[in-house]
């Protein structure tokens, strides 16, 4: 829509948190945040990283919808769940490879990143977008980002045998085509695990 696509650079973040206070002035998201932030490794660095819903072509959270609550629309953008429909279940949340989705209690309903809906349908950039002063979160054209970054927008994800094609782009270097997240790469050997001492 509007030839904007958006971008996503983890390396770019800086943890300030402006994009989390920016998301909930969005006026589709009632005041709460629909940002994705973390801490990458607290206990090593202070790394943080900041995510949207990645927009999948084929939504898990949709599919898994049993109220078919959640629609994709006409331009790849995957809404928050319908108010009427949602039935507070929690499929979409156990369905979403990357995490995203989250069931608002007082709400009882799923909401996740919508791109600021009302915001980019008329041709205007997402909040989070318009704040962050790193660019990790960018709503540009691709040809702003091909003249400004070494690296490389990626929208295909790898999860295990699972491949993911997205709206949302991550940025990688050069070489990489898709981007693989494979569980197993994160679980500790047996001999990497701690073994408590005897006394």
């Amino acid at each position: 829509m509007f030839g904007m696509e958006f971008y996503v650079d983890p390396s770019r973040c800086i943890g300030c948190q402006s994009c989390l206070k920016a998301c909930e002035e969005c006026d589709t998201h009632r005041g709460i945040s629909m940002i994705n932030f973390d801490f990458v490794d607290r206990r090593e660095t202070i790394a943080t990283a900041a995510f949207v819903c990645w927009h999948c072509e084929n939504p898990t959270c949709a599919q898994a919808c049993p109220a078919d609550a959640i629609k994709k629309y006409e331009d790849g953008i995957v809404g928050s769940s319908l108010k009427p429909r949602c039935i507070g279940c929690s499929n979409c949340v156990l369905a979403c490879p990357f995490g995203i989705p989250k069931l608002i209690p007082a709400a009882e309903q799923m909401m996740k990143c919508d791109m600021c809906y009302d915001r980019t349908s008329a041709g205007k950039r997402p909040m989070c977008a318009t704040v962050c002063p790193s660019q990790a979160l960018a709503y540009v054209t691709p040809e702003t980002i091909a003249a400004t970054r070494r690296e490389k927008p990626v929208n295909t994800f790898q999860f295990g045998k699972q491949q993911i094609k997205t709206k949302v782009y991550m940025m990688a270097p050069a070489e990489v085509t898709e981007i693989a997240i494979d569980v197993a790469d994160y679980i500790w050997e047996a001999e990497n695990e701690m073994v408590p001492q005897a006394f």
